[in-house]
Order: structure tokens, then sequence, then C-alpha cells
């Protein structure tokens, strides 16, 4: 077998954007991924002319506009904003916490009297459970008390909160909602980013576009014939699990996981909106992804006669179900910090993105990363 500068082990946004810049300085690689498809979790199937986002909705955000300019080289994006619902029992809610928010849910009309309605139900709160300035918040839910109060609390995070993680409130972490967004502007789009966006096509384009010219071999599992794998190039990138790359030697890392139930519906338009959160938990999904809407805009909607939806539950994860989100609580944490300090003495081994850095990752911090990498 030809000897390649790198095997890179797994397609997805990290595999393929520095098998890119690789080939890019002249070096040959060899891209492997166990799944059928390339593109990882940002994979697409096309289905009536709509690109279904198959492991979850995914929109591009940056406000870097190297990364930004770097994937629109690849793909021109569209004009997508991400601007989520949230129905509470029926009733419509805009996210993020914003003036229509507080609108719909007091009737306030000005930020002045939104701040008068939150701060009114903060203080009640924090007397309630004695929280002061000088006592941080204990867990979640005193957290989001702490920064908006009871109604939009108990409306719209906490319910969606112990689905999302499969925990109460108040056995979760404070800092998963520190950085609550409260907006006293009328502005649905959920980004702070300069730039968002999907690629026109799909994903499957951007990934596409990435690989041209690489060797790509789809349905091999590197740990099928590891010691094979291990002799055809110089180095190995790697971005599966971290821990199953040394054979789960300190213990098995944990996630939360989701899986989605897909239908085709005979109607244009299902619910106006691409994603669309389910916050109480008599509910037993998050979300419903109308993927059209990533891509469709106006009287493109109606003319394609068909809509996919897909229902979203998150649940805990087990060995036949793909890991998406890392629980990065002390125990895991330290956990992975020793397989991390074996990674850390490898000399021809790089690990990147998501299962094998254990870190929840964004799609455009995962190319600005490669984008800054020497490749050698």
């Amino acid at each position: 077998m030809q000897k390649f500068d790198y095997l890179i082990v797994g397609s997805g946004l990290f595999g393929a954007t520095f098998a890119y810049r690789a080939k890019k300085a002249n070096k040959s690689c060899l891209v492997i991924d166990k799944r059928s498809h390339i593109g990882g979790n940002v994979y697409c199937e096309n289905k009536y002319g709509i690109n279904v986002h198959k492991y979850g909705a995914h929109i591009f955000h940056t406000s870097n506009q190297e990364v930004w300019n770097f994937v629109n080289s690849i793909v021109e994006f569209n004009r997508y904003t991400n601007s989520p619902v949230a129905n509470y029992k029926g009733k419509l809610f805009n996210l993020p916490f914003n003036m229509n928010t507080f609108y719909q849910m007091w009737g306030v009309v000005t930020p002045g009297e939104a701040i008068e309605k939150i701060n009114s139900q903060r203080k009640y709160m924090l007397d309630r459970i004695e929280l002061s300035d000088t006592k941080e918040p204990a867990n979640l839910e005193e957290q989001a008390i702490s920064l908006i109060g009871i109604d939009i609390y108990e409306k719209l995070i906490k319910g969606y909160t112990e689905k999302q993680w499969g925990r109460k409130c108040t056995e979760l972490p404070p800092f998963i909602i520190k950085r609550l967004p409260v907006r006293l502007v009328f502005d649905n789009n959920y980004f702070n980013d300069r730039y968002q966006g999907i690629p026109i096509g799909g994903y499957n384009k951007l990934i596409e576009g990435l690989l041209q010219g690489i060797e790509v071999r789809t349905n091999t599992d590197f740990f099928v014939d590891r010691k094979h794998w291990e002799q055809v190039a110089d180095k190995i990138v790697f971005t599966g699990k971290i821990d199953e790359f040394y054979d789960y030697k300190f213990g098995k890392l944990e996630y939360r996981t989701v899986y989605f139930e897909e239908e085709v519906l005979d109607c244009s338009n299902y619910q106006g909106n691409a994603v669309v959160n389910y916050t109480d938990v008599e509910i037993p999904y998050t979300r419903v992804i109308e993927h059209k809407h990533f891509e469709m805009f106006g009287d493109e909607i109606d003319k394609c006669k068909k809509t996919v939806i897909s229902k979203e539950y998150s649940v805990e994860w087990n060995e036949n179900i793909e890991p998406y989100y890392p629980i990065n609580d002390l125990k895991n944490n330290e956990l992975y910090q020793k397989y991390k300090s074996l990674a850390d003495n490898e000399s021809d081994i790089i690990f990147g993105g998501r299962l094998a850095e254990y870190k929840y990752y964004d799609m455009a911090p995962i190319i600005e990363k490669v984008l800054k990498m020497d490749i050698e």
C-alpha cells in the first residue's frame, strides 16, 4: 500500500478541513470513515429537493472573517438567520430572550418596563432562596432565576433543560446557563456573530469541496484493523473518541445524546420556522426541525409541495448510538485529563474535534483551529 503523509480518521469538519490544508501543503492524505458517507454529523440527505440535516440542525456562524471567507471559498453560503421559537403549552415565544419575548410573556412594550418586571421577579426569588451578591448560585435553577426571574425560567428554561440533560435543574451546575442572553431590543437573531448562514446546496457541498482530489474510504473502521492503519501513514489525525483510542484504559467517558424521528409531510409548510423548541415536560421531544427553512425562502417554500420534519429527543448515551454532548462535570473532566496526558506525549498523532478533545464545538471554531495549525 502507498505510504501517506497523513491518515485522517474521520471525515467530519475537522478531518476534512485538515485534509484540505494538508493537500494544499503538498502532503498526501488518506481519509477513512466508519460511516457509509462523508461529513460526520454535518451530513445531509436530499429528499424531495430538501437537504435534511441527518444528525440535527447545523447553523454556521462566526465573527472571524478569515473563517467566513474560507468556507465561502469552498461553497457560497446563504442568508439564513437563526431565529428559533419556543412553544410552551401551545403558546409561542421568540428566542433568545428579547423584547418580543417579554411582550409575549408580560405585555410590556418598553425596555424600562421589561427591566422592572425582571428585577421584581428576581428580587422575590432571590429572597426566597436566600441568594445574595455574596453567595454564588448553587445550581442551574438558582442561576437562571437570578438572571431572568421565575416566569421565563419555569416556562422557557426548566422543562427544556431537564429534557435536554435528563436531570433536574437543581442537580445541574450553574455554568451551563451562565451566559444566558437577555436583550432589551426587538431582535430575534439568536447569534451575536457577524456572519451566519447555510451552504447553498447543503453541507455535503462544503465537505465534498474540502475533500476534492483526496482519497477517501467510507465503511472503514480504524479499530477493525488498527495495526494495518497505523502503518499506512507517517502521522495520524484522529477525530474519534479519545478513550476508545486508548482502549478505555482509564474508563469510559460519558455523553448525552439525541435521536430523531423523521417525517415527510404532504404540505409545503408545517411550522413556518426551521426550529421550534418545546419547553414543557409533557412533550417528550425537545424541538422540531423543519429542514426546508434552512435553504428555502419566500415563494420557494410553497413551490416545494412536501416538507420534512425531525423531532429531536434527548437521551442518555449508550454504545449503540452516536455520542453528541460531552458531560463536562468534574468526574468526566478528570478522566479526560488522564487521556489528554497520553495524547500530549504522542509525536505522530494529532487529536482533534468534539470526540477527540471531549469538548462541545460549534463548527466555526473547529475550522479556525485547523487554519491555525502548522501542517508539516
